[in-house]
């Protein structure tokens, strides 16, 4: 059967197993409450609610304050028709575009419109069911009953399956009725852990090694070895630096400069990853490494990992300074909760959680913590050379200075000519002073940009609204979870950081392995991985995150024996083919589970842009193994390093990872989503970078061997680490041997080297 097929095909269905259902009501409820609700509180309510007509001033017989409400529509008709933005008075009356203009006292910001446009666009999801909502406050004991802010318990692995994993997972297939499908071959498993672990695809002489290795470790010490190596860290780093919404610049202000050493957060979480550094630590430098009494003396360790917060947003800051504040707080909470404990915390801005028990005042009680923190730049060089520096740049201001007020002076011609000889001899000796300075500069001494300081606290905003200030929030942890020092205006980064890393926190550990799960597999056991609240996915397998999560712990929090876990159990090594299955005779495994939650088979996955450019690049022989230091350009036709180093642009991002799903940096991402459009072909057929891979491509398989059948074996190796099979191979020939065109670009080889380049098989992992 032939394997080979045109990238084109990713516009077939039939390419991809059977999608996940992946409701997206979460998410849509999750704006709802965070981009829609607050504004219809704010702006609607006093004249479009049910206490509006008990004040007897309801206008227009429209209610807002319910979903019943808001479909029924007023007197000039339907409010909003889910799907349609075009129809309906709401949308219409907020852009100011016919007589009836809402609200009265002025349009609202164009991004709050184009907000509510998508909400009435994706069907206008409301959770809001029943009569007006009334405030009846969060009962936080009552909310530490759900389950994951219960602790973690290691409950006895179920049956006599020799690995802990594969014990949950084969109690579940008994329940479930689904029979599992045949182990994958080992040359599909070589390829899923070199793509897993170092985003790169294996050498054949690497796939050689493992086939020639019959011993019953072989798997394991292939997994230590990619483990070992440096593209490990590569590769997992970028999994983290989308949760982190790693960039260099900002979407929100032109005032602020590039981050122009942001590069050095990046290197710092390959290097936490490449050294396996305890989770807990991973997470407690990134919020307070500047503070932590045991940090590493090192100030790269120390400092760095403070990009988390330190690269975050920053708004433009003019007559609504108070509200890009706001926003810029409400980004570190985001980032901070979503990133480190699964949870929507920022639902909680304008109003308690309508979900989670999560009341307003938590919100500000973590806001304050960076209220009043300053983002800054921490030296990371040996001190006596950061003092030099500082020393000579004190130095050239001075001279500076004392240049600019003395030829002012002269220019002024106020002086007498003793007077003026004698400023011109300082100005002379100002200006070689000045050249001397500069000359013996020292080198600018390596930074991190960080967050430093701790917050002042503040009071609650009333509706989210800065301008409406209520009670005080003490800075504090969120009161559901476990803190090791109580709130009040001592709450430091430190104490942050401390519960957020706490072995006693509940949602921590559970949800990095969750994370990792997920990477792994493609789903997660908490298909929502960055929300583990009451809208979010509940486990499949409860018990293997908690046995996970206990044992991640018992294990100094490390990485590496998660991933040795995860991928030395008999479920990751299952075949992704579905050929031939049909279970029992009752019970087809496709048709019970056929997004695959209970994994009763392996998950064929597209590789994500970084993965697949890399691959180019490396199958062509072109891939630049440069490690660590300052982005790249990747419009740059000579760029060929990783694509990890390429820059990232919040403003303004690049082509070819919009292109390819590459996440929006404004804000955490827990997935990617993968989307088949027509230009993603098109790249792969007419781009001058496959272009260039292709030609390398064929210059390199040139040196394989005296003949094309040579040739195409050892093209085939090299791309997809097996031999062609004989329809393959009689195809290549066939067509090589074709008389070129008289308008051909390419010659029959970089042609044939394209179609190699851009097939299925080099974009998929089995």
């Amino acid at each position: 059967m032939l394997r080979i097929a045109l990238v084109a095909v990713l516009v077939a269905p039939s390419v991809a197993l059977a999608a996940d259902p992946a409701p997206l009501d979460a998410k849509k409820v999750e704006f709802f409450e965070t981009k829609i609700r607050p504004v219809l509180i704010e702006q609607c309510y006093k004249c479009h609610s049910e206490e509006a007509v008990k004040d007897k001033k309801l206008k227009g017989g429209l209610k807002l304050d319910t979903k019943a409400g808001l479909l029924a529509g007023g007197e000039t008709g339907a409010a909003l028709v889910p799907g349609k933005v075009d129809k309906g008075t709401l949308l219409q009356s907020m852009k100011y575009t016919d007589e009836l203009k809402m609200p009265p006292k002025g349009k609202l910001p164009d991004a709050v419109i184009k907000d509510f446009e998508k909400w009435i666009a994706d069907g206008a999801v409301d959770p809001r069911e029943g009569g007006a909502a009334k405030a009846t406050g969060v009962d936080i004991e009552k909310g530490k009953q759900f389950w994951s802010f219960q602790p973690p318990k290691e409950v006895p692995v179920p049956g006599n399956a020799k690995h802990a994993i594969d014990g949950f997972i084969q109690a579940k297939w008994a329940e479930k009725g689904l029979t599992p499908v045949a182990p994958a071959d080992k040359r599909t498993l070589i390829r899923r852990a070199y793509y897993d672990l170092t985003g790169l695809p294996p050498t054949s002489e690497a796939v050689d090694a493992f086939l020639a290795d019959n011993s019953p470790n072989a798997f394991e010490k292939l997994i230590d070895s990619l483990l070992a190596s440096p593209q490990y860290g590569e590769k997992w780093a970028r999994h983290w630096l989308d949760v982190a919404r790693f960039a260099e610049d900002q979407a929100h202000t032109f005032e602020v400069k590039p981050k122009a050493q942001a590069w050095r957060y990046r290197d710092w979480v390959v290097a936490a990853f490449n050294a396996d550094m305890p989770y807990d630590q991973f997470v407690k430098l990134q919020i307070a490494g500047d503070a932590l009494p045991d940090a590493p003396s090192d100030p790269f360790i120390k400092f760095a990992g403070l990009g988390f917060l330190g690269l975050g947003a920053e708004y433009y800051k003019n007559t609504a300074a108070a509200q890009a504040i706001a926003e810029e707080l409400d980004d570190r909470v985001d980032t901070l909760t979503r990133g480190f404990l699964g949870l929507t915390v920022a639902c909680a801005r304008c109003h308690d959680h309508k979900f989670d028990p999560i009341p307003t005042k938590d919100y500000y009680s973590i806001a304050g913590i960076y209220m009043g923190t300053t983002m800054s730049d921490a030296p990371l060089g040996p001190p006596d050379e950061v003092k030099a520096f500082t020393t000579a740049q004190t130095d050239l201001k001075k001279a500076n200075e004392k240049f600019r007020k003395t030829q002012a002076e002269i220019k002024a011609k106020k002086d007498s000519w003793p007077t003026l000889i004698a400023k011109l001899l300082t100005l002379k000796a100002t200006t070689e002073e000045l050249a001397k300075i500069k000359k013996n500069m020292p080198p600018t001494p390596p930074v991190a940009h960080v967050i430093s300081g701790n917050g002042n606290g503040m009071k609650v905003y009333i509706r989210g609204n800065p301008a409406t200030p209520g009670e005080n929030a003490p800075k504090g942890f969120l009161q559901v979870l476990p803190s090791p020092s109580p709130s009040g205006n001592g709450y430091t980064r430190l104490d942050l950081a401390n519960a957020i890393g706490s072995k006693d926190n509940p949602l921590t550990a559970r949800v990095i392995v969750n994370r990792v799960w997920a990477w792994h597999f493609g789903r997660g056991l908490v298909n929502t991985p960055s929300n583990f609240g009451s809208l979010g996915d509940k486990p499949s397998h409860p018990e293997l995150l908690d046995w996970l999560a206990v044992n991640f712990v018992k294990n100094g929090w490390s990485m590496k024996w998660l991933h040795k876990q995860i991928m030395t159990a008999s479920a990751y090594q299952l075949s992704s083919s579905v050929e031939g299955t049909t279970g029992s005779a009752t019970r087809d495994p496709r048709a019970e589970d056929a997004a695959n939650v209970y994994l009763w088979r392996g998950t064929r996955k597209r590789l994500e842009i970084e993965d697949w450019r890399d691959s180019l690049l490396a199958v062509s022989g072109t891939l630049d193994p440069k490690f660590g230091g300052p982005t790249f350009d990747l419009r740059d036709a000579n760029a060929k390093r990783r694509t990890l180093y390429a820059k990232i642009s919040r403003h303004e991002l690049d082509g070819l990872l919009r292109l390819f799903d590459f996440p929006d940096a404004n804000v955490t991402a827990d997935k990617r989503t993968v989307t088949t459009v027509p230009q993603q072909q098109l790249f792969a057929l007419n781009s001058s970078f496959m272009v260039s891979q292709a030609e390398a491509f064929a210059k390199r398989v040139e040196k394989l061997g005296t003949t094309d059948e040579e040739r195409v074996t050892g093209a085939y190796r090299i791309a997809f680490g097996r031999t062609p099979e004989k329809a393959e191979l009689d195809l290549a020939l066939r067509f090589l041997k074709l008389p070129p065109k008289t308008d051909d670009k390419l010659t029959r080889w970089q042609q044939y080297a394209q179609v190699l380049l851009a097939s299925n098989e080099l974009l998929y992992v089995d």
